[in-house]
Order: C-alpha cells, then structure tokens, then sequence
C-alpha cells in the first residue's frame, strides 16, 4: 500500500514539474488568461515572414481582383485559382472590357460663350463591350527567395467571349429646333451633322444592344512582389486574342473586325487561403 501511494505521489510531483516548465501549456488551460492581441500579431507575422523567407507557398487557393489596361482599351477583371502543387494552378477567370478603335478620337462640341462643355468621337457607330470567361493553368518560375524577393508565374488561358455592342447616340439640335438622338449614318441621310450637340451618354441606348459570341486566348507572365505569401501584390503582361462570330461595326466607314489582338497590363491585389 506504501509503494502504491509513493508510486501516485511520484507521478502527481512529476506531472505538476512538468506543467509548470511547460509555459505554452497555461495558455490553453482553463482558468489562465489567453495571448494578447499584439502577441498573436507578431506571432502570426513571423510564420508569415518564415513562409516567405523559405518560398513555400502552402496554400489551397486564392482570389485577386484587377484592373487592366490595354492597347485597345480597357477593363476589370477577377481570378480565383486552385493549387495543384506547389508549383502549379488552375486558373478561372472573368474580365469585362470596353474595346476602342485607334480612330476612336474625341472632339469638342456644345461651346458656350467660347469654351467647350462636351465632346463626341465624330462617327463612332457602336460602343463595343465584351464579357469572358476563361479557364487555365499558371506555373511557378522562380520563387521569391526572401521576403523582398519577386514571385514570377507563367499562365495560360482560353475560353468564351461575349461581345455587347450598344448604339452609340448623338443629341442633334434640328432646324426646327427640337432635340433628337441619331445615329450614324441617320445624322448624315438628315443633314444635320453640324448640329450635334454631345453624346447622349452611357446610360442610353441598352434597349439596342446587339449580342457577338466569340473564343478568347491569352498567354502572360506575372510578377508577384507582394510583402508576405498570404498577399497577393502583382503585376501581369502579355497578349491576349478574340474571335467574334459575326461583324463588329465600331467606326463609320471603317471595315468591321472579327479578330481583336492586344498587348495588356494588368495591376492585381488579392489574397491565398
């Protein structure tokens, strides 16, 4: 009965030496107060800053928003990957874009008293918007090295287009003055181009939208210079194709286009989970 009691009094002393040199241990039993919020911080920014260091990207994926310019135009766009190892990802992307024809040059026009209060692209035809969804891979290049290093990706993607052409209205000022909205070529048949007084603007002109489905492809590469892995801070470049399935009228007596190369940048900020 002795040994049995000194055995359970051996193993109480131990567990209680043990617990007290454990100082983690108090901070999750019931009764000791939790960390701080500043040492949780630190703590999270140094695993953050050790992930970093050893260019590990231990993630399951990630969403980024953008906005891109392009020689053509312009847009916005949103990603969300997938990690398929540590060195590849799928990709799934979505971007509207407004396109431009390099003969899209704004003018002035409504002068009062001298200056200028409005312009208009002497005879723009449509307003040429395009919505794609497309679907891809992204592969590691080189990691960053060190928190102040650059992450280089290349990606790869293709999918579908939809073009969105919205009549693009004049306000006309008539002879008999009254105010209309005309297109080209009705200001012309009428004769009252020098009576155009501005654009009737982008709210106008949706109930004649006319559809263009379409293919797109692109190829890029990216340069992710984000702070920590967790963050997403990058910049992509490439070139980018679509194909319309039917004429895309933009420019008076311009010949319509199917086929819509470009070279673009794309400014992204998001996160990896």
């Amino acid at each position: 009965m002795k040994k049995i009691l000194l055995i359970a009094l051996a193993w109480i002393i131990t567990t209680d030496l043990l617990a007290q040199d454990n100082p983690s241990s108090s901070s999750t039993t019931p009764g000791y107060p939790p960390k701080d919020k500043k040492t949780a911080k630190r703590e999270r920014i140094n695993n953050l800053m050790k992930m970093e260091e050893e260019g590990d990207l231990i993630f399951n994926k990630h969403g980024l928003f953008g906005i891109k310019l392009a020689t053509d135009g312009y847009g916005i766009f949103y990603e969300r990957g997938k990690f398929k190892t540590n060195s590849r990802t799928v990709l799934l992307q979505f971007e509207l874009n407004e396109k431009k024809n390099p003969k899209d040059h704004k003018v002035a026009t409504g002068y009062f008293n001298g200056y200028s209060f409005n312009s208009v692209v002497i005879g723009k035809l449509n307003n040429f918007y395009q919505f794609k969804a497309s679907i891809g891979q992204q592969h590691l290049i080189g990691g960053k090295g060190n928190k102040n290093g650059v992450a280089v990706t290349a990606l790869y993607t293709g999918g579908l287009s939809l073009g969105i052409l919205k009549p693009y209205l004049y306000d006309v000022a008539t002879p008999a003055n009254s105010d209309e909205r005309l297109k080209y070529p009705e200001i012309i048949d009428s004769g009252y181009t020098q009576g155009i007084t501005g654009a009737a603007g982008f709210t106008v002109g949706w109930s004649q939208v006319q559809f263009r489905p379409g293919l797109n492809a692109k190829t890029a590469l990216r340069f992710d210079y984000g702070r920590f892995n967790q963050s997403i801070t990058a910049i992509e470049t490439g070139i980018s194709g679509e194909y319309y399935f039917g004429d895309v009228p933009m420019i008076y007596l311009v010949p319509n286009k199917h086929f819509f190369f470009n070279a673009y940048v794309t400014i992204m900020f998001g996160k990896r989970k």
